[in-house]
């Protein structure tokens, strides 16, 4: 297309245009838009697909003039059928008043039009405008092309939810949807259209680590119904991947008939933390506490302390606030903040810093007295012992704000901090 309008197109001004031979003489109308996917770069404009008599034909782009024109360079067109090519993305049937994710907000939006622009002699599409109103209203109130400019956010700002299979390759590696925390994902889920719900799954199953924390934060409600959709060895994966106690729960959950198999397929350790945790009450400290601890020798300095934090890579945050130190029987002989650890000197024992005598719960505690423990203390964590004070697990303040908050807590909006609709700052 060698023609450039002075600026930027819409596709809702677009659509039904007449399509013109070379003569001026009209052969039919614009029914869509084709682009071709680039991952991060922006969509580029293939072809058209041309409404003539009745029948969906593709117009390549080489083969028009420019936009707004639809001019045809040649009289010669291919009567035979439209049908999409893999990879091939449709802007009005695909994208145009589908739900996009807003990946600066966390939210599922509606593309209310979208925009196209020609840069190096490429017709692509630059932004997404998410703004439901009617055309006499954007003609009689938007004034100046600057205010309708505005309108219109950038479209590597959006992860689209397109739907289309042959497209999903394309788009699955260069995902902003990974962006995104896990629990940012499990609210989008939340508000998801099936299909929605499929696509956005399908590009989190790329990543089975995010994945694996995406379920962790669902409600156990929509998390067993999405796993009870997989196959046994299919579930045995993702909970491989998550911590133990929510592993435990979520098998909980499951169909009795499909619980052992799926423990069954798990790794041989995991399995064994899952299996002791299913054997506490769910409402006691045993069934809350993980099983994922920093614990150091009794006789470690506060360097070695340092250093078991610092190789800890698959501990979650919470549980590495705190370092357990144990002696040789592995009963629990003290407990020091890393904020301890780094403010010590690297050569002193952990024994000279710890506090002998922490606070401590046995797994049989319900969880309000948890709860009043670790206010009454101010406790990042609290330690699960047995009756010989031999460490079996480690609660975190996470946990216990899961079980005492209101039911429906998932489903509140989060607020928004103070700066959230300034945009951004310099």
């Amino acid at each position: 297309m060698s023609t450039t309008p002075e600026g930027p197109l819409h596709l809702s001004e677009l659509l039904k245009r007449a399509i013109t031979d070379s003569g001026g003489g009209s052969i039919g109308r614009l029914s869509d838009v084709i682009v071709r996917l680039r991952g991060a770069d922006y969509p580029v404009v293939t072809g058209l697909v041309a409404q003539v008599g009745g029948r969906s034909l593709f117009v390549p782009v080489e083969q028009v003039t420019g936009l707004p024109e639809l001019r045809l360079t040649s009289a010669r067109l291919s009567l035979r059928q439209f049908e999409r090519r893999h990879g091939e993305v449709l802007l009005r049937a695909d994208v145009l008043g589908h739900r996009l994710i807003d990946v600066e907000s966390a939210h599922l939006i509606r593309a209310a039009d979208l925009e196209l622009a020609c840069r190096d002699a490429e017709w692509i599409v630059t932004g997404v405008d998410s703004h439901r109103r009617s055309r006499r209203l954007l003609r009689g109130l938007t004034g100046t092309a600057g205010d309708e400019t505005a309108r219109f956010r950038e479209w590597a700002k959006f992860e689209p939810l397109i739907g289309h299979t042959g497209s999903a390759v394309l788009r699955r590696p260069f995902g902003r949807i990974r962006r995104l925390k896990p629990a940012q994902i499990a609210d989008l889920l939340e508000d998801a259209s099936s299909a929605e719900e499929s696509e956005i799954l399908g590009q989190v199953h790329a990543d089975p680590e995010l994945e694996a924390d995406v379920f962790e934060e669902l409600d156990e409600d929509r998390a067993t119904r999405l796993l009870g959709a997989r196959t046994n060895e299919e579930i045995a994966q993702v909970l491989a991947r998550m911590r133990a106690d929510d592993a435990a729960d979520a098998i909980a959950e499951l169909p009795q008939r499909r619980r052992q198999p799926v423990i069954d397929l798990m790794p041989p350790a995991q399995r064994a933390k899952v299996l002791t945790l299913m054997g506490f009450n769910p409402a006691s400290a045993g069934g809350l506490m993980g099983m994922e601890y920093i614990a150091v020798p009794a006789t470690a300095t506060v360097a070695d302390a340092i250093a078991a934090v610092a190789s800890a890579a698959s501990l979650q945050p919470e549980a590495l606030t705190s370092v357990h130190a144990v002696d040789d029987r592995g009963r629990l002989a003290g407990v020091v903040r890393l904020v301890a650890l780094v403010q010590a000197d690297p050569h002193a024992p952990v024994s000279v810093i710890c506090d002998a005598d922490p606070v401590r719960v046995g797994a049989a505690t319900d969880v309000v007295d948890v709860a009043v423990l670790m206010s009454d203390y101010n406790l990042i964590t609290i330690p699960v012992v047995d009756d010989r004070r031999a460490m079996i697990g480690l609660i975190t303040v996470d946990d216990v704000l899961e079980v005492t908050l209101p039911e429906d807590w998932r489903r509140r909006e989060a607020a928004d901090p103070p700066d959230s609709r300034h945009g951004d700052q310099d």
